[in-house]
């Protein structure tokens, strides 16, 4: 882990999750910043047409985007990508892959119990979901480590939910994942940081993703979260990049291992009207 960042570096930041939500916004608001975008998503039909577009719209600020339209969670998929990004720091001395972004959104949305048996998570959705949106994470660092990609003072953010704190119906695999997410961000952050490499999860308030839609009475959620939000509106995807983009500055290397809210001030009103 010696490759220390210099000033003809050219920056580059990997982001799974990259054609919505908060993984989208996040890839834009650090290409206006100079970096350029490794994307990762999984879309079909016409999402795999925006997805495209989007890289298209990066490119056009000046920076390099090369998206692959995988499933993130594979682990073939992963070691290709990898080898990759490898390969084409081996032949570019300015390479510096100095962020990554962990925005996978993809678990099973149900409840645990119902008398409709058929509408029980089983447990292949269960492993999916934590699969996919926690797991996921350990095996992409550890496999960025293992070849050397991770830059001195690189940062690593993965997006969680105030499910990883709160039961909200048919979200208890969700729930869990997010719980385990912030776990790992912890132990990555004591691990790496040695290598002077920081890790933090980042918890939005209520966005209206197409991830969050999925979610039974979402819309009732997203109304009781404006009315008790002091600013009165929603969070939406940009100001979790804006947060994103500040804090891969050099200079907030001493924060790490958090789980850093951005909600508005959201939970914390919440929290004192429960009280």
């Amino acid at each position: 882990m010696d490759k220390t960042i210099t000033a003809d570096r050219k920056l580059w930041a990997i982001v799974l999750g990259c054609s919505s939500g908060f993984g989208k916004e996040t890839a834009l608001e650090l290409a206006k910043s100079g970096y350029n975008i490794y994307g990762v998503h999984l879309d079909m039909g016409s999402n795999r047409d925006k997805a495209e577009q989007f890289r298209q719209v990066l490119e056009t600020i000046g920076v390099e985007a090369i998206f692959f339209n995988v499933n993130a969670a594979d682990d073939k998929n992963r070691s290709e990508i990898i080898e990759f990004i490898k390969k084409k720091q081996e032949t570019d001395s300015s390479h510096v892959l100095r962020v990554v972004i962990h925005s996978l959104a993809f678990g099973a949305i149900g409840p645990f119990f119902s008398t409709n048996h058929k509408e029980m998570l089983q447990k292949k959705q269960v492993e999916m979901t934590m699969d996919v949106m926690a797991n996921s994470l350990v095996y992409w660092v550890q496999d960025l480590f293992k070849n050397n990609l991770l830059a001195e003072n690189s940062r690593i953010f993965a997006m969680t939910s105030i499910g990883s704190e709160r039961a909200i119906i048919s979200y208890g695999a969700v729930s869990a994942a997010k719980a385990a997410l912030e776990a790992y961000i912890r132990q990555i952050a004591v691990e790496l940081a040695p290598y002077k490499i920081t890790a933090n999860a980042i918890m939005a308030g209520l966005t209206d993703t197409p991830a969050a839609a999925k979610i039974p009475g979402f819309e009732k959620m997203l109304k009781h979260a404006r009315q008790h939000n002091p600013f009165q509106r929603n969070t939406v995807p940009q100001d979790v990049a804006k947060a994103v983009s500040l804090l891969v500055d050099e200079k907030f290397y001493w924060i790490t291992g958090a789980t850093i809210k951005v909600d508005g001030g959201e939970s914390i009103l919440n929290f004192i009207e429960a009280v």
